[in-house]
């Protein structure tokens, strides 16, 4: 059985691995005053991180249209597919999934959606998981994902709470956290909740928990270090880890600005990772 792969764009998959696993990527939208864009098309990460402070309208986005889907999932058993693994952002934060659903209705029982409960890398790993196994068959690449997904662990230090508060998008757990917008919010995503598990003052401060987050679960087998237009910050946050553990984290270590439909909701500045334990 041939198992095409399918997901959205908030997986932050670099472009080299999409290729190489023939992985199909369905872009989200990104509104800017009015003005649609599909994700990584039109507007850079780079040129998004810093437009983002000065715009004053807040962005928005949006999920892909029921004929995105139905348009790649066509295609994929046009070349040969026998049955699509659809994977995607947590369901409980966003409508992606529920329309990837809606759409595979229209395919009988030749396409399979799967809720990641995550985003970023942590969709992103277990897409790659299942791409993987995909060769030994359709049960073979959901028990991947199944595996990945138990061992996953995604965390964030973000720059400020400006960004959640402003999307309408703060988490019960974070609103705690009340007005207090000189401070760094430390979150973890875990089974498509985002909770808050500390706040400190400062970048190093902020630095400093996320290492000891990291470290304090035994070796790693895959690590995403995700940052929104931070790369100094990210560079200086692995260069720690190697210092510490450079024997218990994997030789190939990912390292990516997270995509502007992420992004908008959390702001610039921000330092996470994605890690799958061994």
């Amino acid at each position: 059985m041939k198992v095409g792969i399918l997901t959205d764009s908030t997986c932050d998959i670099p472009n080299y691995l999409v290729e190489q696993y023939e992985l199909e990527v369905v872009p989200s939208v990104l509104i800017i005053d009015g003005k649609e864009y599909a994700d990584g098309i039109g507007i850079s990460r780079e040129e998004f991180y810093e437009r983002l402070p000065s715009l004053k309208t807040q962005p928005t986005t949006a999920a892909p249209s029921i004929g995105d889907f139905s348009t790649r999932y066509e295609s994929l058993l046009r070349r040969g597919c026998d049955h699509i693994l659809s994977i995607h952002a947590a369901g409980a934060l966003t409508s992606i999934l529920n329309i990837a659903r809606q759409a595979a209705s229209d395919f009988q029982d030749r396409v399979t959606c799967v809720d990641s409960t995550s985003l970023s890398l942590g969709l992103g790993f277990q897409v790659l998981a299942a791409a993987e196994a995909a060769e030994m068959g359709l049960q073979a690449a959901l028990d991947a994902i199944k595996s990945t997904h138990m061992r996953l662990h995604v965390s964030a230090a973000l720059d400020t709470l400006e960004y959640l508060k402003r999307s309408g998008r703060v988490p019960a757990t974070i609103a705690m956290l009340g007005s207090l917008l000189s401070i760094k919010p430390l979150i973890e995503l875990t089974n498509g909740e985002v909770k808050a598990i500390g706040a400190v003052r400062t970048t190093s401060q902020a630095n400093e928990r996320m290492l000891k987050f990291l470290l304090e679960g035994g070796e790693l087998e895959k690590l995403a270090i995700l940052h929104t237009s931070a790369e100094p910050r990210a560079k200086e946050f692995l260069n720690e880890l190697m210092q510490r553990a450079s024997q218990s984290v994997p030789r190939d270590i990912l390292m990516v600005n997270v995509t502007t439909v992420i992004g908008t909701h959390v702001g610039p500045n921000g330092l996470g990772f994605a890690a799958v334990r061994k």
